[in-house]
């Protein structure tokens, strides 16, 4: 094929869309935590908080995105041995995220489900519980302040009582604190304000204590990170291998920024209007193998710059030109799901080179690529070599070389500078559409 229409890699690696150096000010993610103390003011516990600046403010607008925040943050980003030393983390939790599977990024031994105050307690939600605490879960219920039908429900689910001593009418502690200790349960007094406060909750019989009294709670924050390549690069092996759904949910499950984003992408997807998308077997469903690879590979392409990803033009590159690979292949090929999903892969791994900072033939080989998507990267050989050279040549708008490809392979001719140019604007608004934020 000729040079013209074909522009190598080893180009591409010394042109513009090498990456520059991250900026100064990179992106942070927080999260807040109030220490729990016993009686005798050793740390026992914290309460883990959702924060989203370093402000010591709650700005919560939706429970569950607040607690996967929380809990994506302590488990994949700071990490649980940072933020809660050996001790264990209360979680906050509503209905909802109790049986969605991010439960189960949570380790039992190190996180106590607490349940909101805003919680319907029925027959499921007690089924529920009993299942996770087989699973060694704890529970307790959150802002108690008088003893009700509700509480008296609940209590054979739960392990800890968890007391607003500042909301509760001072008349009725003597009474709840009775009630939990009858019932074998951990008495928590919260927000403990004062000295008085935590004197009258402990000669009640509470066992551990929280509260501005102790101290407010305190803002941690790390680096955003994005998934490790490493990580990214196991994902494509097990996906590339037809996994089995246990296989392929036990990898995923090893990391919860992976996850997070495999939820909002099923969520995203026409299979998944309509209903909610509440377990990884959920999302998988709904997003599809095929395009829950697509989307790792482009994932890939994430965390170089530290810019938004809509706004990452090596990003937008590659997305916009594997797609318009595969489109131009169902042109050429309609029935041949096999050949547009090559010409996608063969999209995007064209700059991936760029992106690790390798050579490309070793990043190619590193990657097990198929022989065909391989020529096609290194040489632009075969029919995928022929789609990425005219792809290449409509991203520089050079009517020359798109006429050079189309006169080097014949099989090119159904591909017209119209046609061209509409699979371009598809390719674009494709991306344009993506859950990538």
């Amino acid at each position: 094929m000729p040079q013209t229409c074909f522009q190598s890699v080893s180009v591409m690696a010394d042109s513009s869309l090498r990456r520059s150096p991250r900026p100064i000010h990179e992106a942070r993610v927080y999260v807040g935590r109030q220490p729990i103390l016993d009686g005798a003011g050793a740390l026992a516990a914290y309460e883990l908080l959702f924060r989203d600046s370093p402000d010591n403010r709650a700005r919560v607008h939706d429970d569950l995105q607040a607690t996967a925040h929380v809990v994506a943050r302590t488990v994949g980003e700071l990490g649980v041995s940072a933020v809660l030393g050996l001790h264990p983390g209360y979680v906050n939790m509503n209905r909802e995220l109790l049986f969605d599977d991010i439960v189960h990024l949570m380790h039992p031994e190190r996180f106590v489900l607490e349940l909101l105050e805003s919680i319907v307690f029925d027959d499921a939600l007690f089924k529920r519980c009993a299942q996770l605490r087989r699973q060694g879960f704890r529970f307790a219920l959150d802002d108690i302040t008088r003893i009700d039908d509700t509480l008296l429900g609940a209590l054979p689910s739960a392990d800890i009582v968890k007391v607003d001593v500042l909301a509760a009418e001072r008349g009725q502690l003597p009474e709840i604190a009775s009630l939990a200790k009858k019932h074998g349960k951990l008495l928590v007094a919260e927000k403990v304000e004062t000295h008085e406060d935590f004197i009258a909750a402990r000669e009640l019989g509470f066992d551990l204590f929280q509260g501005y009294f102790f101290a407010r709670p305190q803002v941690l924050s790390a680096r955003r990170a994005s998934p490790a390549r490493g990580t990214l690069l196991r994902l494509l092996a097990v996906l590339g291998s037809e996994p089995g759904m246990r296989e392929l949910e036990t990898e995923l499950k090893r990391n919860p920024d992976i996850v997070l984003q495999l939820m909002r992408l099923a969520n995203s997807s026409a299979h998944a209007r309509g209903r909610r998308v509440a377990s990884l077997r959920d999302a998988v469903a709904a997003a599809g193998t095929r395009q829950l690879m697509r989307w790792t590979q482009l994932l890939l392409y994430a965390d170089g710059s530290g810019l938004p990803w809509r706004s990452d033009p090596l990003l937008q590159l590659v997305g916009a030109r594997a797609r318009f690979m595969e489109l131009a292949a169902n042109v050429l090929r309609p029935l041949d799901e096999a050949f547009a999903d090559a010409a996608f892969m063969t999209g995007v791994f064209s700059l991936v080179h760029v992106v690790l900072d390798m050579q490309p033939a070793e990043i190619v080989d590193k990657l097990h690529l198929a022989a065909d998507i391989r020529s096609a990267i290194l040489s632009g050989e075969g029919a995928l070599g022929a789609l990425l050279g005219i792809a290449q040549a409509a991203e520089r708008g050079d009517a020359a070389a798109i006429d050079a490809c189309r006169l080097a392979q014949p099989a090119l001719g159904a591909l017209t500078p119209a046609l061209l140019a509409k699979l371009q604007v598809e390719a674009a608004a494709w991306f344009a559409e993506q859950p990538l934020d």
